[in-house]
């Protein structure tokens, strides 16, 4: 199998790159400089050009409150980059495996979220992010979408990571205290989703780490293991005014991994400790 990896450069795509390599699968890794999502026939290239049997799609725009003051671009990249290469696989005959979010759900209620469960996004970004699932379905006939959610990874910029440099200038810190979801360590959703691309097990999957909490909650784990003194104010949604909407309750159910056959990810109280380590911020230990 030859896979065509998006977003090379980004932290889903880092890990997702690092388990080819692990399992021994030829594959090419490609940034918005070789291949513009937004520029069909530069992806109809590349794709005829590499010829993949597979394409693992992790590129994408993710500035979410920056999307709300540019909704064309943001709907560019991940609407219609993801219709070029769907249209791409389909001529390939090739697998897509999509990665999506839990923003395409309205946060309503408090129960985890179905795979079959209605959408309705909230902001820009998880729009355009239905918008790719959608083209997904309608052009490819071997399919895989994940939505994940909150990623913390070693590459680029996440909120853990933001939590560590603010901690280092602030002795408190408001964060949101009543949005509610699953911090997901890349380095355990990169395997599973070349698990998945290998497998014949086509549809939709939610795939976080196990557990639920708060970004207030995930803020002041973060600060105890990496044995930060900075205090977390907990402030509701309304009260920190982000540009964009977000749904309240981003729980994922996993039971769409159990039923395939696949073992869930480890929670994420454990999974903090490594990627804390990782970046030499003690982990606990």
């Amino acid at each position: 199998m030859r896979v065509l990896l998006t977003g090379y450069s980004g932290q889903l795509g880092h890990d997702a790159a690092a388990e080819l390599t692990r399992r021994q699968i030829p594959f090419l890794g490609v940034t918005s400089r070789e291949m513009d999502l937004t520029r069909e026939a530069q992806v109809q290239a590349v794709l005829a050009d590499y010829r993949p049997d597979a394409v693992l799609h992790c590129g994408a725009y993710t500035a979410v409150d920056r999307a709300e003051e540019e909704p064309e671009r943001c709907m560019a990249v991940n609407g219609d980059g993801t219709r070029h290469l769907a249209r791409g696989c389909a001529a390939l005959g090739a697998k897509l495996l999509y990665v999506s979010t839990d923003y395409v759900f309205s946060g309503e209620g408090a129960a985890p979220y179905e795979v079959t469960d209605p959408t309705g996004p909230l902001n820009v970004y998880g729009r355009s992010k239905l918008a790719g699932e959608e083209w997904v379905r309608q052009l490819v006939a071997r399919y895989f979408i994940v939505r994940t959610s909150w990623l913390m990874g070693h590459r680029g910029n996440n909120f853990v990571k933001t939590m560590l440099r603010l901690s280092e200038s602030r002795r408190e810190l408001r964060v949101v205290d009543d949005q509610i979801g699953s911090p997901t360590f890349t380095a355990d959703l990169a395997p599973l989703l070349v698990e998945l691309l290998q497998s014949d097990r086509y549809g939709v999957y939610h795939a976080a780490n196990e557990g639920f909490c708060s970004w207030a909650e995930l803020a002041e784990e973060t600060f105890r293991l990496a044995g930060r003194d900075a205090a977390v104010r907990r402030v509701t949604t309304e009260e920190y005014g982000a540009r964009a909407l977000r749904p309240k309750n981003s729980r994922l159910s996993q039971a769409s991994l159990a039923r395939a056959g696949f073992g869930p990810l480890p929670p994420w109280q454990e999974s903090l400790k490594v990627f804390l380590r990782d970046l030499g911020q003690g982990g606990g230990l």
